[in-house]
């Protein structure tokens, strides 16, 4: 017989237990932190109001900053606070509201990832037929369903989350409450939670990778009909930033998600999930940015703007 125990808050281990590294975590994570809320708000901003920004890629990059921004707030905030507080603790209620937004937020940002790829094949591949079939309404539909989805899935997985009970052990190895590893505190429960995680997972990155691979490969194929050298130039310039952040995104989904809670795993996943849970939200608004022309010259008129203003 297990002897389950009424768990009311979790004590987080956090990244590490030396007090001068905390420090020097608190620092280095605040940092990284301000920087992703100006990139990421600052992208939105500067796209609602740049004219020549108004196409459906910017609309859907518009997207994917505020997923970034609430992806990174959900995480950082309390690993921020536990890396100077005395008693490391979060709540069981916090912990769960955590552990949805964070799965919301996830599938929110691959099928983003997703449409902005099927964008791309529109662009590249139907160039004359764009601006009617990627009209206003089209884009609206097409960005409420990572929304819709992305929180239906967290929702299930959050239910099956909220199934786990604990017997005694209340330290979450994490610096924030992830599944791995309350799946590897746990004392039952544990099969289905593990069971359901495994499949969502492997099922909803593959089927958004899916499109995005299907997608690319049909852009590969406009991009080689192509007779202007400098129409190639361009179609891989407007490539290339979004499949840098799906490789490096999916990359660590992958590594975090798809292998059994061990000890091990999931001490290897609180490097990795420091990398997607404040590394890559700070990079996507430079990954786009700094290989982006359009973005670049709105960001220079912008700026003129605001200094000849004042």
């Amino acid at each position: 017989m297990l002897n389950f125990t009424d768990v009311t808050e979790f004590i987080l281990l956090g990244l590490t237990s030396r007090p001068e590294l905390q420090v020097l975590f608190f620092a280095v994570f605040l940092l990284v932190y301000t920087i992703t809320l100006v990139g990421n708000i600052g992208m939105i901003i500067l796209i609602r109001i740049s004219p020549q920004l108004n196409s459906p890629m910017y609309f859907f990059l518009s997207h994917l900053s505020f997923a970034d921004v609430w992806f990174s707030s959900n995480v950082t905030p309390k690993m921020l606070e536990n890396l100077v507080a005395e008693i490391k603790t979060i709540s069981y209620t916090g912990c769960i509201v955590q552990c949805f937004f964070f799965i919301a937020f996830v599938h929110v940002e691959v099928f983003i990832l997703a449409v902005m790829a099927f964008d791309r094949y529109m662009a590249i591949g139907n160039p004359l037929l764009y601006s009617s079939r990627m009209s206003r309404t089209i884009c609206i539909r097409l960005i409420s369903f990572p929304y819709i989805y992305g929180f239906f899935i967290s929702l299930i997985s959050t239910l099956w989350t909220h199934g786990l009970y604990f017997c005694g052990n209340v330290e979450i190895n994490h610096f924030y409450c992830a599944d791995p590893a309350l799946i590897k505190m746990a004392c039952a429960g544990t099969f289905i939670k593990e069971y359901t995680m495994r499949t969502l997972a492997g099922l909803n990155f593959s089927y958004s990778l899916l499109v995005i691979i299907i997608s690319y490969i049909f852009i590969l194929i406009a991009i080689l009909r192509m007779r202007s050298a400098e129409g190639r130039k361009k179609a891989f310039s407007t490539c290339g930033s979004h499949l840098t952040a799906v490789t490096i995104f999916y990359g660590t989904l992958f590594f975090m998600y798809l292998r059994s809670p061990t000890e091990e795993s999931v001490e290897q996943g609180k490097m990795v999930a420091v990398f997607y849970t404040t590394v890559i939200p700070m990079l996507n608004p430079m990954i786009y940015s700094l290989r982006n022309k359009d973005v670049k010259e709105a960001m220079s008129r912008a700026v003129s703007r605001t200094f000849l203003t004042k």
